[in-house]
């Protein structure tokens, strides 16, 4: 299994939405920024928001798992192998996440190859 690294690339405010249905004084998400990265494989990462995990648990868990030696969805999502880019739950405040392989094998994955 290996790591795949989430980066944060985009917070956003749907004003439209935010106003008629938001709270007052409503923000982008107060707890991702644009430019964090996390390391994930199949735990949710330290101080990575749960309903945005709950959101992309399941690409994580694939990209970890050997996805990226194909194309998510046959090639007519994203054309580069082994990334997602995937957003939360959070239909007035959305944050927009690249997901990526890398080629560092999870510490969780310590077992022999057999």
């Amino acid at each position: 299994m290996k790591k795949v690294k989430i980066t944060i690339l985009k917070t956003t405010l749907d004003t439209e939405l935010a106003a008629e249905y938001g709270v007052e004084g409503l923000t982008v998400c107060p707890m991702m920024a644009k430019g964090q990265v996390f390391y994930a494989d199949y735990a949710k990462p330290d101080g990575f928001c749960d309903e945005a995990w709950k959101a992309i648990y399941q690409y994580v868990f694939a990209l970890a798992h050997g996805a990226e030696k194909e194309v998510f969805y046959y090639g007519d999502w994203i054309k580069t192998p082994g990334v997602a880019i995937c957003s939360c739950n959070d239909g007035l405040r959305p944050v927009i996440m690249k997901l990526e392989t890398t080629g560092e094998i999870s510490e969780t994955d310590s077992s022999p190859v057999q």
